[in-house]
């Protein structure tokens, strides 16, 4: 992911800022509660193909952030 992509991209929903999750390839977005994926090096920012994260997975992303 690039760096400053990362820093100007926000949650469409909240307008909140984002985290991006190597591992899963996904952008997190703790104040929606929601989980954007990348597919192919591109953020798919629409609501409706976000996951809900678990209330596990928000609270290790809210202590990591």
């Amino acid at each position: 992911m690039d760096k400053h992509l990362l820093e100007i991209l926000v949650c469409p929903v909240t307008k909140g800022p984002l985290i991006w999750d190597k591992e899963n390839q996904e952008l997190i977005s703790c104040s929606a509660g929601l989980a954007y994926p990348i597919k192919e090096d591109i953020p798919v920012m629409l609501e409706d193909e976000a996951r809900s994260l678990s209330d596990e997975e928000l609270a290790r992303w809210k202590k990591a952030s």
